[in-house]
Protein backbone atom coordinates (compact mmCIF):
# COMPACT_ATOMS: atom_id res chain seq x y z
CA UNK A 1 0.00 0.00 0.00
CA UNK A 2 1.11 3.54 -0.64
CA UNK A 3 0.77 4.39 3.03
CA UNK A 4 3.68 2.08 3.82
CA UNK A 5 6.03 4.36 1.93
CA UNK A 6 7.66 6.80 4.35
CA UNK A 7 9.42 9.45 2.29
CA UNK A 8 11.95 11.82 3.80
CA UNK A 9 12.94 14.37 1.13
CA UNK A 10 16.38 15.91 1.25
CA UNK A 11 15.50 19.43 0.12
CA UNK A 12 19.08 20.58 -0.12
CA UNK A 13 22.54 19.26 0.60
CA UNK A 14 22.90 22.03 3.20
CA UNK A 15 20.43 20.42 5.58
CA UNK A 16 22.02 17.02 5.12
CA UNK A 17 25.75 17.71 5.14
CA UNK A 18 25.91 21.25 6.63
CA UNK A 19 28.14 22.36 3.77
CA UNK A 20 28.04 25.91 2.39
CA UNK A 21 25.97 26.20 -0.78
CA UNK A 22 26.93 28.41 -3.72
CA UNK A 23 24.25 28.98 -6.39
CA UNK A 24 25.10 30.04 -9.94
CA UNK A 25 22.45 32.21 -11.60
CA UNK A 26 22.13 34.39 -14.67
CA UNK A 27 20.19 34.61 -17.88
CA UNK A 28 20.54 31.74 -20.40
CA UNK A 29 23.81 30.97 -22.20
CA UNK A 30 26.24 32.95 -20.04
CA UNK A 31 28.28 29.86 -19.07
CA UNK A 32 26.67 28.71 -15.82
CA UNK A 33 27.00 25.01 -16.56
CA UNK A 34 30.61 25.43 -17.68
CA UNK A 35 31.45 27.12 -14.38
CA UNK A 36 29.56 24.40 -12.50
CA UNK A 37 31.68 21.71 -14.16
CA UNK A 38 34.86 23.62 -13.31
CA UNK A 39 33.92 24.04 -9.65
CA UNK A 40 32.87 20.40 -9.25
CA UNK A 41 35.71 19.09 -11.44
CA UNK A 42 33.22 17.02 -13.36
CA UNK A 43 31.24 16.92 -16.56
CA UNK A 44 27.90 16.40 -14.86
CA UNK A 45 26.22 19.47 -16.36
CA UNK A 46 25.35 19.41 -20.04
CA UNK A 47 27.28 22.12 -21.89
CA UNK A 48 26.24 23.07 -25.42
CA UNK A 49 26.44 26.38 -27.28
CA UNK A 50 22.68 26.68 -27.18
CA UNK A 51 20.57 28.81 -24.83
CA UNK A 52 18.27 27.21 -22.27
CA UNK A 53 19.95 23.81 -22.05
CA UNK A 54 19.88 23.63 -18.24
CA UNK A 55 16.36 23.59 -16.83
CA UNK A 56 16.48 21.73 -13.50
CA UNK A 57 18.67 22.43 -10.49
CA UNK A 58 21.83 20.35 -10.45
CA UNK A 59 23.77 19.83 -7.19
CA UNK A 60 27.46 18.98 -7.07
CA UNK A 61 30.38 18.88 -4.64
CA UNK A 62 33.34 21.25 -4.90
CA UNK A 63 36.38 21.76 -2.75
CA UNK A 64 38.79 24.56 -1.92
CA UNK A 65 41.78 22.92 -0.29
CA UNK A 66 40.23 20.90 2.56
CA UNK A 67 36.99 22.90 2.51
CA UNK A 68 34.13 21.14 0.69
CA UNK A 69 31.12 23.08 -0.52
CA UNK A 70 28.01 22.50 -2.61
CA UNK A 71 27.44 24.06 -6.02
CA UNK A 72 23.99 24.50 -7.58
CA UNK A 73 23.62 24.93 -11.34
CA UNK A 74 20.32 26.54 -12.34
CA UNK A 75 18.28 27.24 -15.41
CA UNK A 76 18.38 30.76 -16.76
CA UNK A 77 16.27 33.58 -15.36
CA UNK A 78 14.00 34.92 -18.08
CA UNK A 79 11.42 37.67 -18.30
CA UNK A 80 8.89 35.30 -19.83
CA UNK A 81 6.48 34.09 -17.16
CA UNK A 82 4.72 31.28 -18.99
CA UNK A 83 5.42 27.63 -19.70
CA UNK A 84 8.89 26.17 -19.29
CA UNK A 85 10.54 29.58 -18.87
CA UNK A 86 8.46 30.34 -15.77
CA UNK A 87 9.26 26.93 -14.29
CA UNK A 88 12.98 27.45 -14.94
CA UNK A 89 12.93 30.85 -13.23
CA UNK A 90 11.00 29.49 -10.25
CA UNK A 91 13.48 26.64 -9.87
CA UNK A 92 16.41 29.07 -10.01
CA UNK A 93 14.73 31.31 -7.41
CA UNK A 94 14.39 28.33 -5.09
CA UNK A 95 18.11 27.59 -5.48
CA UNK A 96 18.91 31.20 -4.56
CA UNK A 97 16.70 31.04 -1.46
CA UNK A 98 18.61 28.07 -0.02
CA UNK A 99 22.12 29.28 -0.97
CA UNK A 100 24.71 30.87 1.31
CA UNK A 101 26.23 32.83 -1.58
CA UNK A 102 25.09 33.61 -5.11
CA UNK A 103 27.31 33.94 -8.18
CA UNK A 104 25.55 36.26 -10.62
CA UNK A 105 27.10 35.33 -13.96
CA UNK A 106 27.16 37.74 -16.91
CA UNK A 107 28.73 37.55 -20.38
CA UNK A 108 31.68 39.88 -21.06
CA UNK A 109 31.43 39.36 -24.82
CA UNK A 110 27.73 40.19 -24.99
CA UNK A 111 28.04 43.17 -22.63
CA UNK A 112 25.29 44.45 -20.36
CA UNK A 113 21.85 43.36 -21.58
CA UNK A 114 18.26 43.97 -20.53
CA UNK A 115 18.14 40.38 -19.29
CA UNK A 116 21.07 41.11 -16.97
CA UNK A 117 19.25 44.16 -15.61
CA UNK A 118 16.16 42.06 -14.86
CA UNK A 119 18.17 39.43 -12.98
CA UNK A 120 20.05 42.15 -11.07
CA UNK A 121 16.79 43.83 -10.06
CA UNK A 122 15.59 40.55 -8.56
CA UNK A 123 18.88 39.79 -6.77
CA UNK A 124 19.21 43.28 -5.25
CA UNK A 125 16.04 42.66 -3.23
CA UNK A 126 17.59 39.65 -1.52
CA UNK A 127 19.54 39.69 1.70
CA UNK A 128 22.18 37.36 0.30
CA UNK A 129 25.86 37.82 -0.52
CA UNK A 130 25.77 38.44 -4.29
CA UNK A 131 28.96 38.25 -6.37
CA UNK A 132 28.92 39.74 -9.86
CA UNK A 133 31.03 37.39 -12.01
CA UNK A 134 31.97 38.49 -15.52
CA UNK A 135 32.51 35.33 -17.54
CA UNK A 136 34.13 34.88 -20.98
CA UNK A 137 36.70 37.55 -20.16
CA UNK A 138 39.58 35.75 -21.85
CA UNK A 139 41.71 38.11 -23.93
CA UNK A 140 40.37 41.18 -22.15
CA UNK A 141 41.73 43.18 -19.27
CA UNK A 142 39.82 43.13 -16.00
CA UNK A 143 38.85 46.79 -16.33
CA UNK A 144 37.65 46.40 -19.91
CA UNK A 145 35.66 43.24 -19.20
CA UNK A 146 34.00 44.76 -16.12
CA UNK A 147 33.38 48.30 -17.41
CA UNK A 148 29.78 47.78 -18.59
CA UNK A 149 28.75 45.98 -15.40
CA UNK A 150 30.22 48.28 -12.73
CA UNK A 151 27.07 50.46 -12.60
CA UNK A 152 24.79 47.58 -11.61
CA UNK A 153 25.08 48.31 -7.89
CA UNK A 154 27.02 45.23 -6.74
CA UNK A 155 30.50 44.93 -5.32
CA UNK A 156 33.51 45.04 -7.64
CA UNK A 157 32.96 42.58 -10.52
CA UNK A 158 35.21 39.52 -10.72
CA UNK A 159 36.39 38.76 -14.26
CA UNK A 160 36.91 35.06 -15.04
CA UNK A 161 36.96 32.57 -17.89
CA UNK A 162 35.21 29.36 -16.92
CA UNK A 163 36.15 27.78 -20.24
CA UNK A 164 39.90 28.34 -19.64
CA UNK A 165 39.77 28.02 -15.84
CA UNK A 166 41.07 31.57 -15.40
CA UNK A 167 40.71 33.37 -12.02
CA UNK A 168 38.51 30.57 -10.61
CA UNK A 169 40.64 30.26 -7.47
CA UNK A 170 40.52 34.04 -7.00
CA UNK A 171 36.74 33.93 -7.26
CA UNK A 172 36.41 31.21 -4.63
CA UNK A 173 38.83 32.91 -2.27
CA UNK A 174 36.79 36.11 -2.42
CA UNK A 175 33.52 34.25 -1.87
CA UNK A 176 34.78 32.29 1.14
CA UNK A 177 36.55 35.31 2.66
CA UNK A 178 33.67 37.77 2.25
CA UNK A 179 31.01 35.34 3.51
CA UNK A 180 33.05 33.77 6.28
CA UNK A 181 32.13 30.34 4.92
CA UNK A 182 33.92 27.33 6.31
CA UNK A 183 33.83 23.81 5.04
CA UNK A 184 32.99 20.79 7.14
CA UNK A 185 35.74 19.58 9.44
CA UNK A 186 35.04 16.04 8.35
CA UNK A 187 36.55 14.81 5.13
CA UNK A 188 33.78 13.96 2.71
CA UNK A 189 34.65 11.37 0.07
CA UNK A 190 33.40 12.08 -3.42
CA UNK A 191 31.37 9.13 -4.55
CA UNK A 192 32.57 7.06 -7.48
CA UNK A 193 30.58 4.73 -9.70
CA UNK A 194 32.08 1.58 -8.20
CA UNK A 195 32.07 2.67 -4.56
CA UNK A 196 28.70 4.06 -3.55
CA UNK A 197 26.92 3.44 -0.25
CA UNK A 198 23.37 3.65 -1.64
CA UNK A 199 21.51 2.48 -4.75
CA UNK A 200 21.73 4.73 -7.79
CA UNK A 201 18.49 4.45 -9.75
CA UNK A 202 18.16 5.83 -13.29
CA UNK A 203 14.65 6.52 -14.58
CA UNK A 204 14.42 6.29 -18.36
CA UNK A 205 11.74 6.09 -21.01
CA UNK A 206 10.23 7.83 -23.99
CA UNK A 207 9.27 11.51 -23.70
CA UNK A 208 6.19 12.41 -21.68
CA UNK A 209 5.62 9.03 -20.01
CA UNK A 210 5.79 10.57 -16.51
CA UNK A 211 9.45 10.16 -15.50
CA UNK A 212 9.78 13.56 -13.81
CA UNK A 213 6.38 13.19 -12.17
CA UNK A 214 7.56 9.88 -10.72
CA UNK A 215 10.76 11.50 -9.43
CA UNK A 216 8.85 14.31 -7.74
CA UNK A 217 6.42 11.87 -6.14
CA UNK A 218 9.25 9.68 -4.82
CA UNK A 219 11.23 12.64 -3.51
CA UNK A 220 8.16 14.27 -1.98
CA UNK A 221 8.58 17.72 -3.54
CA UNK A 222 8.56 19.48 -6.91
CA UNK A 223 12.26 18.76 -7.42
CA UNK A 224 12.30 18.66 -11.23
CA UNK A 225 10.17 20.42 -13.80
CA UNK A 226 7.06 18.68 -15.10
CA UNK A 227 4.99 19.73 -18.08
CA UNK A 228 2.67 18.27 -20.71
CA UNK A 229 5.21 19.42 -23.28
CA UNK A 230 7.47 16.50 -24.35
CA UNK A 231 11.17 17.09 -23.84
CA UNK A 232 10.87 19.21 -20.69
CA UNK A 233 13.84 17.43 -19.11
CA UNK A 234 17.05 17.87 -21.11
CA UNK A 235 19.87 17.03 -18.72
CA UNK A 236 20.30 14.11 -16.31
CA UNK A 237 19.56 15.31 -12.77
CA UNK A 238 20.99 13.45 -9.75
CA UNK A 239 18.74 13.68 -6.69
CA UNK A 240 19.39 12.15 -3.24
CA UNK A 241 16.40 11.17 -1.11
CA UNK A 242 15.44 8.77 1.67
CA UNK A 243 12.49 6.39 1.91
CA UNK A 244 11.77 3.78 4.57
CA UNK A 245 15.03 4.68 6.33
CA UNK A 246 17.10 3.91 3.24
CA UNK A 247 19.03 6.39 1.09
CA UNK A 248 18.83 6.47 -2.71
CA UNK A 249 20.13 8.61 -5.53
CA UNK A 250 17.60 9.08 -8.33
CA UNK A 251 18.69 10.07 -11.83
CA UNK A 252 15.97 11.80 -13.83
CA UNK A 253 16.81 11.61 -17.52
CA UNK A 254 15.64 13.15 -20.77
CA UNK A 255 13.14 11.21 -22.84
CA UNK A 256 14.70 9.09 -25.59
CA UNK A 257 13.03 9.05 -28.99
CA UNK A 258 13.87 7.18 -32.18
CA UNK A 259 17.11 8.31 -33.75
CA UNK A 260 15.45 9.27 -37.04
CA UNK A 261 13.10 11.75 -35.35
CA UNK A 262 15.83 13.43 -33.28
CA UNK A 263 16.74 16.55 -35.24
CA UNK A 264 17.81 19.14 -32.66
CA UNK A 265 21.45 19.04 -31.63
CA UNK A 266 20.54 19.65 -27.99
CA UNK A 267 18.27 16.60 -27.97
CA UNK A 268 21.11 14.45 -29.29
CA UNK A 269 23.28 15.57 -26.39
CA UNK A 270 20.41 14.86 -23.98
CA UNK A 271 20.11 11.31 -25.26
CA UNK A 272 23.84 10.78 -24.70
CA UNK A 273 23.50 12.01 -21.12
CA UNK A 274 20.56 9.66 -20.57
CA UNK A 275 22.53 6.66 -21.80
CA UNK A 276 25.46 7.69 -19.59
CA UNK A 277 23.06 7.75 -16.64
CA UNK A 278 22.18 4.12 -17.40
CA UNK A 279 25.87 3.21 -17.28
CA UNK A 280 26.27 5.01 -13.94
CA UNK A 281 23.25 3.39 -12.26
CA UNK A 282 22.87 0.18 -10.29
CA UNK A 283 19.19 -0.20 -11.18
CA UNK A 284 17.22 1.24 -14.10
CA UNK A 285 13.49 1.90 -13.98
CA UNK A 286 12.00 1.86 -17.48
CA UNK A 287 8.77 3.86 -17.39
CA UNK A 288 6.06 2.86 -19.86
CA UNK A 289 2.80 4.64 -20.61
CA UNK A 290 -0.07 2.19 -20.09
CA UNK A 291 -2.26 4.22 -22.47
CA UNK A 292 0.15 4.02 -25.40
CA UNK A 293 1.41 0.46 -25.01
CA UNK A 294 4.90 -0.83 -25.83
CA UNK A 295 6.82 0.59 -28.77
CA UNK A 296 9.91 -0.59 -30.63
CA UNK A 297 11.81 2.22 -28.90
CA UNK A 298 10.95 0.72 -25.49
CA UNK A 299 12.40 -2.59 -26.67
CA UNK A 300 15.58 -0.85 -27.78
CA UNK A 301 15.90 0.84 -24.40
CA UNK A 302 15.57 -2.53 -22.68
CA UNK A 303 18.29 -3.88 -24.95
CA UNK A 304 20.62 -1.04 -23.98
CA UNK A 305 20.03 -1.64 -20.27
CA UNK A 306 20.76 -5.36 -20.64
CA UNK A 307 23.88 -4.67 -22.72
CA UNK A 308 25.09 -2.33 -20.00
CA UNK A 309 24.47 -5.12 -17.48
CA UNK A 310 22.29 -3.04 -15.19
CA UNK A 311 19.40 -4.20 -13.03
CA UNK A 312 15.98 -3.53 -14.54
CA UNK A 313 12.51 -2.77 -13.18
CA UNK A 314 9.60 -2.09 -15.53
CA UNK A 315 7.19 0.57 -14.23
CA UNK A 316 3.90 0.75 -16.16
CA UNK A 317 2.64 4.26 -15.41
CA UNK A 318 -0.85 5.82 -15.63
CA UNK A 319 -2.36 2.49 -14.57
CA UNK A 320 -5.17 4.16 -12.65
CA UNK A 321 -6.94 5.33 -15.81
CA UNK A 322 -7.53 1.84 -17.26
CA UNK A 323 -10.44 -0.53 -16.73
CA UNK A 324 -9.95 -4.27 -16.12
CA UNK A 325 -10.22 -5.24 -19.82
CA UNK A 326 -7.65 -2.60 -20.86
CA UNK A 327 -5.27 -3.73 -18.11
CA UNK A 328 -5.45 -7.33 -19.34
CA UNK A 329 -4.66 -6.15 -22.87
CA UNK A 330 -1.61 -4.19 -21.64
CA UNK A 331 -0.29 -7.22 -19.74
CA UNK A 332 -0.73 -9.44 -22.79
CA UNK A 333 1.14 -6.90 -24.91
CA UNK A 334 3.97 -6.82 -22.39
CA UNK A 335 4.24 -10.61 -22.49
CA UNK A 336 4.45 -10.52 -26.29
CA UNK A 337 6.99 -7.70 -26.47
CA UNK A 338 9.21 -8.79 -23.59
CA UNK A 339 9.27 -12.61 -23.50
CA UNK A 340 12.98 -12.44 -22.59
CA UNK A 341 12.33 -10.40 -19.42
CA UNK A 342 10.93 -13.21 -17.29
CA UNK A 343 13.56 -12.35 -14.65
CA UNK A 344 12.61 -8.64 -14.39
CA UNK A 345 9.87 -7.37 -12.02
CA UNK A 346 6.93 -5.46 -13.51
CA UNK A 347 5.16 -2.88 -11.33
CA UNK A 348 1.95 -1.06 -12.19
CA UNK A 349 1.84 2.48 -10.81
CA UNK A 350 0.34 5.93 -11.00
CA UNK A 351 3.07 8.53 -10.53
CA UNK A 352 0.50 11.34 -10.40
CA UNK A 353 -1.54 9.74 -7.60
CA UNK A 354 1.36 7.93 -5.89
CA UNK A 355 -0.16 4.44 -6.06
CA UNK A 356 2.16 1.46 -6.33
CA UNK A 357 5.30 3.37 -5.38
CA UNK A 358 5.96 1.36 -2.22
CA UNK A 359 5.96 -1.84 -4.26
CA UNK A 360 8.17 -0.16 -6.86
CA UNK A 361 10.84 0.71 -4.27
CA UNK A 362 10.68 -2.79 -2.82
CA UNK A 363 11.40 -4.14 -6.30
CA UNK A 364 14.31 -1.70 -6.66
CA UNK A 365 15.74 -2.91 -3.33
CA UNK A 366 15.52 -6.56 -4.39
CA UNK A 367 17.12 -5.90 -7.77
CA UNK A 368 19.88 -3.84 -6.11
CA UNK A 369 20.59 -6.74 -3.76
CA UNK A 370 20.85 -9.02 -6.79
CA UNK A 371 23.21 -6.85 -8.86
CA UNK A 372 25.55 -6.29 -5.89
CA UNK A 373 25.39 -9.80 -4.39
CA UNK A 374 28.58 -11.50 -3.20
CA UNK A 375 28.92 -15.19 -3.99
CA UNK A 376 31.45 -17.27 -2.00
CA UNK A 377 33.59 -19.56 -4.14
CA UNK A 378 32.43 -22.77 -2.35
CA UNK A 379 28.81 -21.83 -3.04
CA UNK A 380 29.50 -21.00 -6.70
CA UNK A 381 31.29 -24.34 -7.15
CA UNK A 382 28.53 -26.28 -5.40
CA UNK A 383 25.86 -24.76 -7.65
CA UNK A 384 27.98 -25.70 -10.67
CA UNK A 385 28.39 -29.29 -9.47
CA UNK A 386 24.65 -29.66 -8.81
CA UNK A 387 23.81 -28.29 -12.27
CA UNK A 388 26.32 -30.60 -13.97
CA UNK A 389 25.00 -33.58 -12.03
CA UNK A 390 21.47 -32.88 -13.30
CA UNK A 391 22.52 -32.22 -16.88
CA UNK A 392 25.98 -33.23 -18.13
CA UNK A 393 27.78 -31.12 -20.77
CA UNK A 394 27.83 -32.65 -24.25
CA UNK A 395 30.65 -34.77 -25.71
CA UNK A 396 33.23 -33.13 -27.96
CA UNK A 397 35.10 -35.50 -30.29
CA UNK A 398 34.19 -38.34 -27.98
CA UNK A 399 35.46 -36.55 -24.87
CA UNK A 400 33.30 -35.09 -22.12
CA UNK A 401 33.62 -31.38 -21.30
CA UNK A 402 34.80 -31.13 -17.70
CA UNK A 403 33.75 -28.14 -15.60
CA UNK A 404 35.76 -28.23 -12.38
CA UNK A 405 35.06 -25.17 -10.21
CA UNK A 406 33.56 -21.66 -10.30
CA UNK A 407 33.98 -18.30 -8.57
CA UNK A 408 32.56 -14.81 -8.80
CA UNK A 409 34.33 -12.47 -11.20
CA UNK A 410 32.46 -9.24 -10.43
CA UNK A 411 29.09 -7.65 -9.80
CA UNK A 412 26.72 -5.14 -11.36
CA UNK A 413 26.00 -7.42 -13.17
CA UNK A 414 26.98 -10.61 -11.31
CA UNK A 415 29.69 -12.47 -13.22
CA UNK A 416 30.44 -16.17 -12.76
CA UNK A 417 33.80 -17.56 -13.95
CA UNK A 418 33.80 -21.33 -14.60
CA UNK A 419 37.08 -23.23 -15.05
CA UNK A 420 37.41 -26.53 -16.88
CA UNK A 421 38.65 -28.40 -19.94
CA UNK A 422 37.45 -27.88 -23.53
CA UNK A 423 35.44 -24.85 -22.40
CA UNK A 424 35.69 -23.28 -25.86
CA UNK A 425 33.33 -26.02 -27.07
CA UNK A 426 30.57 -25.32 -24.52
CA UNK A 427 27.41 -24.66 -26.58
CA UNK A 428 25.36 -21.52 -26.03
CA UNK A 429 22.29 -23.41 -24.83
CA UNK A 430 24.34 -25.04 -22.05
CA UNK A 431 25.66 -21.62 -21.04
CA UNK A 432 22.07 -20.41 -20.72
CA UNK A 433 21.22 -23.52 -18.70
CA UNK A 434 24.01 -22.76 -16.22
CA UNK A 435 22.98 -19.08 -16.01
CA UNK A 436 19.42 -20.17 -15.22
CA UNK A 437 20.70 -22.57 -12.56
CA UNK A 438 22.68 -19.80 -10.84
CA UNK A 439 19.78 -17.36 -11.11
CA UNK A 440 17.41 -19.84 -9.46
CA UNK A 441 19.85 -21.00 -6.76
CA UNK A 442 20.83 -17.43 -5.79
CA UNK A 443 17.30 -15.98 -6.17
CA UNK A 444 18.53 -13.25 -8.50
CA UNK A 445 15.84 -10.81 -9.66
CA UNK A 446 15.94 -8.18 -12.37
CA UNK A 447 19.62 -8.50 -13.27
CA UNK A 448 21.48 -9.99 -16.20
CA UNK A 449 23.92 -12.77 -15.28
CA UNK A 450 27.21 -13.22 -17.13
CA UNK A 451 28.74 -16.71 -17.30
CA UNK A 452 32.32 -16.94 -18.58
CA UNK A 453 34.45 -20.03 -19.19
CA UNK A 454 38.19 -20.30 -18.75
CA UNK A 455 40.30 -23.26 -19.72
CA UNK A 456 42.75 -24.82 -17.32
CA UNK A 457 46.27 -23.87 -18.37
CA UNK A 458 49.17 -26.36 -18.30
CA UNK A 459 51.79 -25.01 -15.87
CA UNK A 460 54.53 -26.88 -17.80
CA UNK A 461 53.48 -25.53 -21.20
CA UNK A 462 56.54 -24.18 -23.05
CA UNK A 463 58.97 -25.75 -20.61
CA UNK A 464 61.37 -28.65 -21.29
CA UNK A 465 60.64 -31.74 -19.19
CA UNK A 466 63.65 -32.26 -16.85
CA UNK A 467 63.06 -36.02 -16.90
CA UNK A 468 63.42 -36.08 -20.67
CA UNK A 469 66.78 -34.31 -20.39
CA UNK A 470 68.01 -36.94 -17.93
CA UNK A 471 66.83 -39.68 -20.23
CA UNK A 472 68.64 -38.14 -23.18
CA UNK A 473 71.83 -37.79 -21.14
CA UNK A 474 71.57 -41.42 -20.02
CA UNK A 475 71.14 -42.63 -23.60
CA UNK A 476 74.19 -40.66 -24.68
CA UNK A 477 76.28 -42.29 -21.97
CA UNK A 478 75.06 -45.72 -23.05
CA UNK A 479 75.93 -44.98 -26.70
CA UNK A 480 79.42 -43.80 -25.79
CA UNK A 481 79.97 -46.94 -23.69
CA UNK A 482 78.74 -49.15 -26.56
CA UNK A 483 81.19 -47.58 -29.03
CA UNK A 484 84.09 -48.53 -26.80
Amino acid sequence: MTSALRIVPLPSPRTNLMLPIIAIVGHPNVGKSTLYNVLTRSRDALVVDFPGVTRDRQYGLGRVGSRPFRVVDTGGFTAERTGISKLMSDSAALAVSEADAVLFLVDAKAGLTAADEEVAEYLRRLRKPIFLVVNKAEGQGVAMASADFSRMGFAEPIAISALYNHNIQLLLDKVFTACGLAGSDEEEAIEHVDDRPEPWVAIIGRPNVGKSTLVNRLVGEERVLTSDQPGTTRDSVYIPFSANERHYTLIDTAGIRKRRVVTEVIEKYSVVKSLQAVDAAHVVILVLDAHHGVSDQDTRLVGHVLEAGRGLVIAVNKWDGLDIAARDEVKEALDRQFPFLDFAPFRYISARKGTGLAELLLAVDKVYASVTCKIPTPLATRILQDAVAKNQPPLVHGRRIKLRFAHQGGHNPPRIIIHGNQVDAVPENYRRYLASAYREALDLVGTPLVVEFRGNSNPFAGRVNPLSERQIAKRRRIMRFAKR
